[in-house]
């Protein structure tokens, strides 16, 4: 069933910081191609990131909102993945995740909402699993701020540098 699908992946929240993001990543991608869209409640917006990321002018515009579970479900029912970046997800992605469970359409997002990802897991994972539909959340608060990363790699190399000289 999925694989007939029009699209094998949608980025919902295209229009925004992180959306953007990750269809500029799509557009540059080289290789097998992949058919993508874009998503997000406003299509003149969308038309100008596909514009300024230089992504070929053909990549279809979808309006989907929050707001509009209709439109959510719409969405979901023609793409084989649904990577969304519109969070805060406990506000807005919960009738995403099921429009999604209920196609059998797997779901990606960034949450770091634990307390809303084990709702969105006991509400939807029985008809997830009847339509062979995953989830998976890549928190972005999981990766290390560079800042954090440089912090332990100086802390590091002073660690090994003192230990250096006790050697001596």
């Amino acid at each position: 069933m999925k694989a007939s699908r029009e699209f094998d992946m949608v980025v919902y929240g295209a229009s925004g910081f992180t959306g953007r993001l990750v269809a500029e990543y799509l557009a540059g991608r080289k290789g097998e191609p992949t058919r993508w869209a874009m998503a997000g409640r406003d299509t003149a917006k969308l038309a100008a990131v596909r514009d300024e990321i230089g992504a070929p002018s053909d990549i279809p515009l979808i309006a989907a909102d929050a707001a509009r579970p209709q439109s959510l479900r719409e969405l979901a029912s023609r793409t084989r993945v649904v990577l969304t970046t519109v969070g805060p997800y406990q506000l807005y992605g919960s009738d995403m995740v099921a429009a999604c469970a209920e196609a059998g359409t797997d779901y990606a997002d960034l949450c770091g909402e634990p307390a809303w990802m084990r709702a969105m897991i006991d509400a939807h994972d029985a008809a997830a699993r009847r339509k062979a539909a995953r989830a998976s959340s890549f928190p972005a608060a999981s990766i290390p701020s560079p800042s954090t990363s440089a912090c332990s790699t100086c802390r590091r190399k002073r660690r090994n540098a003192s230990a250096s000289l006790s050697r001596a």
